[in-house]
């Protein structure tokens, strides 16, 4: 089991993890994990994944199966808007946001991961998208001027960034005041076993990169956001097949009788219209 501990080492981990996940299908991610029926140590990274295929927009290419949730449906884009999507990975949710905002608007793609804005760029030249573009960019210092966006969306991603007051601080800086953005995230109530909290596995599969709820509302709350709110919460089962790679029968057990859980939540947040608030000009 392998165990990492500074930001870099988990930055560099989700890279790898994610460049190896851009030379996949959706199909072929789905029926990666295995678990102790072929000894593989990869987890599944579709197991979070909420079901696309019913939005406007959807292209089967850019799905990957690597969300948390469908940040787009609650996020009130608008026709004409300006939208960022977080962690764009191949293009899925940039591309749904794409049809509501419509030719009047644009859709910025940000993803740190090469290979991932390589696979974007592809899906967005076969569909003839000429207001999406994908920039290679850190969530924690982002390729952007401030208050240009009207909405961000991200899918499954800021639990991934090591330094979570950073990527909220550049979510708030690129915001134009009176924007807001909708983000689907993993988070957990009480405390994981230490299998999961430590396992770098676990941590690019959203896992254990994740932080307590309250602590993740607190830290959108204190960069400045105004009109928090759950827009929506589900529990994140781990089947056993899974679990065995990181705990004892016995630990799998006071896991699953126990308080503890890991869930996906959609938060949503605005940034004042207020210019007295900081960062607002």
């Amino acid at each position: 089991m392998e165990t990492v501990t500074t930001s870099e080492q988990l930055k560099q981990l989700v890279k790898e993890k994610y460049s190896q996940i851009a030379e996949q299908s959706k199909d072929q991610n789905e029926s990666s994990c295995c678990g102790a029926t072929c000894g593989c140590a990869t987890i599944d990274y579709t197991i979070m994944a909420d079901d696309y295929t019913s939005l406007q927009g959807y292209n089967k290419d850019a799905d990957l199966g690597l969300g948390c949730g469908l940040p787009t449906e609650h996020a009130l884009i608008k026709e004409g808007d300006i939208v960022v999507d977080l962690g764009s990975g191949a293009g899925n949710d940039a591309f749904v946001a794409r049809s509501i905002v419509g030719e009047k608007g644009k859709v910025i793609g940000v993803d740190f991961t090469e290979k991932m804005i390589e696979k974007a760029r592809i899906n967005a030249e076969k569909l003839n998208y000429h207001n999406v573009e994908f920039r290679l960019g850190d969530i924690e210092k982002m390729p952007l001027s401030a208050n240009v966006a009207d909405v961000v969306v991200s899918n499954c991603v800021l639990n991934l960034v090591p330094n979570k007051e950073k990527a909220f601080a550049e979510t708030f800086r690129i915001l134009k005041p009176g924007g807001h953005f909708s983000v689907s995230d993993i988070v957990l109530s009480g405390n994981l076993p230490l299998g999961l909290q430590q396992s770098a596995e676990m941590y690019a599969g959203c896992v254990s990169g994740a932080i307590q709820k309250n602590d993740y509302l607190s830290i959108i709350k204190e960069t400045g956001f105004i009109n928090i709110k759950i827009q929506k919460e589900k529990r994140i089962v781990l089947p056993d097949e899974i679990l065995t790679q990181y705990l004892s029968e016995n630990d799998i057990e006071e896991f699953k009788n126990g308080n503890a859980g890991i869930f996906s939540v959609t938060v949503y947040a605005e940034k004042p219209k207020d210019c007295s608030q900081p960062g607002c000009c």
